[in-house]
């Protein structure tokens, strides 16, 4: 089976960008899940102008399947340096497929205060949903097989990337 044909991630940055835009609100602030997420909220960061850092979370201790699958090997601290009580958020992933890791972001957020809002921004959406999650803004309906992995990264330039990964 030949590999799916992958979208520019970066364009797909200014497309979702485009749609958050209209739908901005004063005082919106971002907050990316490690490590896709974190990307792509300080590409939204920049190109919607917003003066408010990002706020970056690491879900692993938040996971429903933690004591299945234990710590991830690649835990991040999760940084928020902004008040967030009262304010309209945006969580920001690469990839929504199961909804599991967004649920995960969603309960460590609220450990930092109340946002008025909280509507999530994918660059990419896989379907295979188990939890009632959907992204309000979204660039590319993916359609990847289950055996494989949808990867976004950074090149040697910093431009973003989309790899597909097989399952070993």
């Amino acid at each position: 089976m030949s590999p799916p044909k992958l979208p520019d991630a970066e364009a797909q940055c200014v497309a979702l960008a485009g749609q958050i835009r209209p739908k901005l609100e004063a005082d919106t602030v971002l907050v990316g899940i490690h490590s896709g997420g974190v990307w792509v909220a300080r590409r939204l960061k920049e190109l919607l102008g917003l003066a408010t850092e990002i706020g970056m979370v690491d879900v692993s201790f938040y996971r429903d399947d933690y004591g299945e699958k234990g710590l991830h090997p690649n835990v991040r601290p999760t940084s928020i340096r902004f008040e967030m009580e009262g304010r309209p958020l945006i969580l920001v992933d690469d990839v929504l497929y199961t909804g599991r890791t967004t649920r995960a972001a969603i309960n460590e957020l609220f450990d930092y205060g109340r946002p008025a809002s909280v509507r999530l921004a994918v660059l990419a959406d896989r379907g295979g949903r188990e939890l009632p999650i959907q992204a309000e803004f979204c660039a590319w309906r993916a359609e990847i097989p289950d055996s494989q992995e949808l990867v976004l990264e950074p090149d040697a330039a910093g431009r973003l990337q989309w790899r597909c990964v097989d399952h070993a």
